[in-house]
């Protein structure tokens, strides 16, 4: 990397290692940050890629030009200008960074190939990289605690919704003894061999699953267990330790409500999961993570913050914060939060003496929440798919119609056989302005999908384009066909795929379709139409 203050530029030089281990530049991928001053407080910043022609792509350490273009300047102009101070702490502040960068280096390429084999709907790129850089987290944070404390055998482990176990895999590989458990199986643990240990289990707070032989629990996107994991780590014994990296927002009994509207709802939860781990006794640290998502910063629960001697009173401390926060639809079963769970004073479990019917013993002593909703096992499909059909052509024309008729209107040239007319290609609009012109019971409606109005947006590819927040008819003309040659499969289903659907544009859009018939991979009437020669692949054979 060459940086030039003087001339405000920043130079990138892909190095690549040959077979003689001798360094030489990639040159079709050299790029450039500019940033150029325009007058006054007016400024600009621009990418050059000098042989963009020849640019190749892999996802992984060199991203798609694209993506350099559409979304790295935009983030870098807001970050320039940006003014207000981080709620978070730096990155991998508790941690060596140098470690960390030759750790998630070598994991990575060690895991690189399950990219390719990836069997799950979702992206894998992102997952694979993120577990690699949590487990590179992990393997750095234990290795230093083994020298802190004088260790010489290698931390186990339990990772508490485990998802698709590959965080679990790479663990039980790098010489930690440990298993993943999740109340759903998942395709990819075929995949791992029996080297790697994962259950099939739903798991319920209460002294049935506590960890006392566990060194570390692990709640990554752990949802509903995220605030229970400092309360099991702190019950299954007092060496037991925890690392958990909070996405969605529960408490302990369902969704978790905000109370104050000061912080953002990502700060004000990651307090609340804080506070959890300070009332069960532990010495919270907080930092912030190295992986592709919006939701990294991880809290650690390493130390205890009293002695062995005090566990039972820690323990009592704890049953009272959770019944505090308990909401008036379980208010019923308060009397039986906590009570027969086992008791670690003097570092040895006992059972607690009961004060419950003989008939309610083993309930109580199971559950510490008998409220408490585990995730369903199986999987709701919530991506805007399972929508009825005319609700989601309802929304499309009405976002189309907000578009089209917002002012002032965007016209663009459009020449069939010869004659110029001019198209209508709408405003565009941020998704706050769109959604504040559909009604209560629609945006009620798509709340309860993931991605919400976003993604019911991005499902209607052929009419919208969102980008960057914003909301834009899509205009085929500006559609370039790819450069890269695709594979065989893609271009045969690509083309079997060829007018198998009415055009929308044509169907609705006042200026009809902005293509010739011959040009649009959708039919111009039902005349047009062709029968899909497609198969669908199975979910499950």
């Amino acid at each position: 990397i060459f940086s030039d203050v003087d001339t405000g530029t920043v130079t990138f030089l892909p190095l690549e290692e040959n077979s003689e281990g001798k360094y030489q530049i990639k040159k079709c991928n050299i790029y450039q940050i500019q940033l150029t001053h325009i007058k006054d407080e007016e400024w600009s910043v621009s990418i050059v890629a000098p042989f963009p022609e020849d640019w190749f792509s892999d996802g992984i350490a060199y991203p798609k030009l694209a993506w350099l273009g559409n979304e790295l300047l935009s983030r870098l102009a807001k970050w320039s200008v940006e003014q207000k101070p981080s709620e978070f702490k730096s990155t991998l502040s508790l941690i060596s960074v140098a470690k960390y960068s030759k750790v998630y280096q070598d994991l990575k390429e060690k895991y690189r190939e399950m990219v390719k084999v990836w069997p799950e709907v979702t992206d894998p790129e992102k997952f694979v990289y993120e577990d690699v850089a949590i487990a590179a987290y992990l393997l750095i944070l234990w290795e230093e605690e083994r020298k802190e404390k004088g260790l010489t055998k290698k931390q186990s482990f339990v990772d508490l919704g485990c998802g698709n176990g590959l965080l679990v895999h790479i663990l039980n590989n790098e010489g930690h003894s440990g298993r993943g458990i999740d109340v759903r199986r998942r395709k990819i643990w075929d995949m791992y061999g029996q080297e790697t240990h994962l259950e099939e289990s739903t798991i319920m707070p209460g002294d049935s699953h506590l960890f006392p032989d566990t060194d570390w629990l692990i709640g990554n996107h752990s949802d509903e267990l995220t605030p229970w994991i400092p309360v099991i780590a702190a019950r299954s014994s007092y060496s037991c330790c925890y690392f958990v990296l909070p996405c969605c927002f529960f408490d302990f009994h369902g969704k978790y409500s905000r109370r104050q509207s000061k912080k953002t709802q990502y700060r004000e939860y990651l307090d609340f999961v804080a506070q959890v781990g300070f009332v069960c006794g532990f010495h919270v640290e907080e930092d912030c993570l190295r992986i592709p998502s919006t939701k990294r910063v991880c809290l650690i629960g390493k130390n205890r913050t009293y002695p062995p001697t005090e566990c039972a009173l820690i323990d009592k401390q704890i049953t009272q914060y959770i019944n505090n926060r308990q909401t008036c639809a379980v208010v019923t079963c308060d009397r039986r939060v906590g009570f027969n769970h086992k008791d670690h004073s003097d570092g040895v479990c006992k059972e607690a003496d009961s004060e419950l019917p003989e008939n309610e013993i083993d309930t109580a002593g199971t559950i510490w929440m008998p409220g408490f909703q585990p995730r369903e096992k199986v999987e709701q499909i919530r991506n805007c798919a399972s929508l009825p059909q005319d609700f989601v052509d309802d929304v499309v024309l009405n976002v189309a119609n907000l578009l089209l008729n917002a002012t002032p209107q965007k016209s663009c040239s459009n020449i069939h056989g010869g004659n110029t007319n001019t198209w209508n290609q709408g405003e565009s609009l941020s998704l706050k302005e769109v959604a504040e012109h559909l009604n209560k019971e629609t945006l009620k409606r798509l709340k309860s999908e993931y991605g919400g109005l976003q993604t019911l947006l991005k499902n209607n590819h052929q009419v919208f384009e969102v980008l960057n927040g914003r909301v834009h008819i899509r205009d085929w003309r500006k559609e370039k066909p790819s450069t890269k040659t695709k594979p065989e499969v893609k271009r045969r289903l690509s083309a079997e795929a060829f007018k198998t659907r009415l055009c929308w544009f044509f169907i609705h859009h006042p200026d009809g379709c902005s293509l010739p018939s011959e040009s649009c991979p959708y039919a111009h009437g039902t005349e047009e139409l062709r029968q899909s020669q497609i198969i669908k692949k199975k979910k499950y054979i």
